[in-house]
C-alpha cells in the first residue's frame, strides 16, 4: 500500500512540475520592447499638446499668443490629474451596460504594473499614461475654436466638465472592454471619432454659444508668427508618429505600418493644400503646414488597417474637404477662430468613413472594409460618426450655456480689446 501510494505521489508532483512552465507560459508576460516602444509614443503625444499651442498660438494677434499657448499648458496640467483620479475609470474601467466604465478604478486603484486585457504585453499603467495623452490633447484641440474671446476661469471649467462628460463616454463607446460601439464593430484605430470628431464637432458648437470676436469680419485678423505656426505643426508631424504607431500597443510590424502610412497621408494632404492654394492664389506656406495637420487627422482612425496607397487617397480628399469647408464657413459668418470644425471635425469625419472603405485584412487581420467585400462596415463607420457628431455637439452647447449662465464665458469687451494675455494672465509674449 505504501508503494502504492508513493507511485501516485511521484506521478502527481512529475505532473505538477511539467505543467508548471505550462501554466507561467500562459500567464500575461510584460514585453520589454512593447513597453518601451509605448512609453516613447506617450511621450511623444505629449509633446503634441505645447505643440499644438505653438501652432495654434502662431495664429492669433500677437495680444493673445500667451493666452492661447496657455490652454495647451494648462490642460496637461488639468486633465493629467482628471485621468488618474476619475477620467480612466470612466472610459476604460469595468463596463456599466455599454455607456460608461465604473468607478472602481478610481484613483488609479487596481492599475498597477501588470498587463490588462487591454494591453497583454505592457503594464496596465503604461496603457493608462498613453491613453491619457489622448484625453489631454482632445480637450486641448476644441480651444482653437474660442481663442482670444473666452475667460480663463471659464475655459478651465468648460474644459473639466467636457473631458468627463463628453471625451471619457465616447472613449469608453469606442474603445472601452464593452462598448456599445465597439461590440457593434466600430473601427477607430488612434481616435478619429473619439479625438477628432469629438473636439471639431464640440468646437463648433462651443462657436455659436460664445459668438464672434469683437471686429470678426471688419478687422483684419492675421497670424501674427508664422515660423511659430510651422514650427508647432512640425513637432505634431513628429509627435503623431507615436499618436498612430504607438496605438498598436506593440514594437511590431503595424506599428510600423501605421507609422509608414501616417506619414505618407501627411505628405499627401499637404501637398494638396499647397496646389490648392497656388491653384486659388500663391502657394500658402500657412496652408501647407495646415494640409499636413489635416492629413494626419484624416489618417488616425484608419492608420492600423489601410495600405500606404489608400493613405495616399486619404490624405488628398481629406485636405481638398478641409480646404474647401474653411471657405464655406468663412462665408457663413461663423467664428470658429482657427477651424478646429473643418480641420479636425470633418477631417476625423472623412478618415473615419474612409476606415470602412479601405480596411484590409492584409494589413490588420481584425479589420475588413468595403474594397474586401465588407460593405457593411461603411454603415458601422456612418453610425458611429453620426453618433458622435449628435453627441458631442449637443452636450457641448449644454456645458457651454450652464457655464455661460453661472460664471459668463467672454471676457468683458474693453479686456478683449486690450487682449487676453494682460487682461487674463497679467503678461506679454513681446516686450
Amino acid at each position: 500500500m505504501n508503494i502504492k501510494k508513493s507511485m501516485y505521489l511521484s506521478i502527481i508532483i512529475s505532473f505538477l512540475l511539467l505543467s508548471a512552465p505550462a501554466l507561467a507560459a500562459d500567464a500575461p508576460k510584460v514585453d520589454t520592447g512593447d513597453t518601451a516602444w509605448v512609453l516613447a509614443s506617450a511621450a511623444l503625444v505629449m509633446i503634441m499638446t505645447p505643440a499644438l499651442g505653438l501652432f495654434y498660438g502662431g495664429m492669433v494677434r500677437k495680444k493673445n499668443a500667451l493666452s492661447t499657448i496657455m490652454f495647451s499648458f494648462a490642460i496637461l496640467a488639468l486633465i493629467g490629474v482628471q485621468w488618474v483620479l476619475y477620467g480612466y475609470s470612466l472610459a476604460f474601467g469595468p463596463d456599466f451596460h455599454g455607456v460608461i466604465g465604473s468607478l472602481s478604478w478610481l484613483g488609479l486603484n487596481g492599475v498597477g504594473q501588470a498587463p490588462s486585457s487591454y494591453a497583454p504585453t505592457i503594464p496596465a499603467l503604461a496603457y493608462m499614461i498613453f491613453q491619457a495623452m489622448f484625453a489631454v490633447i482632445t480637450v486641448a484641440l476644441i480651444s482653437g475654436a474660442f481663442v482670444e474671446r473666452i475667460k480663463f476661469s471659464a475655459f478651465m471649467v468648460f474644459s473639466l466638465l467636457w473631458a468627463t462628460l463628453v471625451y471619457d463616454p465616447i472613449a469608453h463607446w469606442v474603445w472601452g472592454a464593452g462598448g456599445w460601439l465597439l461590440k457593434m464593430g466600430a473601427l477607430d484605430f488612434a481616435g478619429g471619432t473619439v479625438v477628432h470628431i469629438s473636439s471639431g464637432v464640440s468646437a463648433l458648437a462651443i462657436a455659436f454659444v460664445i459668438g464672434k470676436r469683437k471686429g470678426f469680419g471688419k478687422q483684419a485678423m492675421e497670424p501674427h508668427n508664422i515660423p511659430m505656426v510651422i514650427l508647432g505643426a512640425a513637432l505634431l508631424w513628429f509627435g503623431w508618429f507615436g499618436f498612430n504607431g504607438g496605438s498598436a500597443l506593440g514594437a511590431n510590424g503595424l506599428a510600423a505600418s501605421a507609422f509608414v502610412v501616417t506619414n505618407t497621408a501627411a505628405a499627401a494632404a499637404a501637398l494638396m493644400w499647397t496646389l490648392l492654394s497656388w491653384y486659388h492664389k500663391r502657394p500658402s506656406v500657412l496652408g501647407t503646414a495646415t494640409g499636413g495637420v489635416v492629413g494626419l487627422v484624416a489618417i488616425t482612425p484608419a492608420s492600423g488597417y489601410v495600405t500606404p496607397m489608400a493613405a495616399i487617397v486619404i490624405g488628398v480628399v481629406g485636405a481638398i474637404i478641409s480646404y474647401y469647408a474653411m471657405l464655406f464657413r468663412s462665408k457663413q459668418n461663423v467664428d470658429d477662430s482657427l477651424d478646429v470644425w473643418a480641420c479636425h471635425g470633418l477631417g476625423g469625419t472623412w478618415g473615419a468613413i474612409a476606415t470602412g472603405i479601405f480596411a484590409t485584412v492584409a494589413v490588420n487581420s481584425a479589420s475588413s472594409g468595403l474594397i474586401d467585400g465588407h460593405a457593411g462596415q461603411v454603415v458601422t463607420q456612418i453610425i458611429a460618426v453620426g453618433v458622435t457628431w449628435i453627441y458631442a455637439f449637443v452636450m457641448t452647447v449644454i456645458l457651454a450655456k450652464v457655464v455661460d449662465a453661472t460664471i459668463g464665458l467672454r471676457v468683458p469687451d474693453e479686456e478683449e480689446a486690450v487682449g487676453l494675455d494682460i487682461s487674463q494672465h497679467a503678461e506679454k509674449a513681446y516686450s
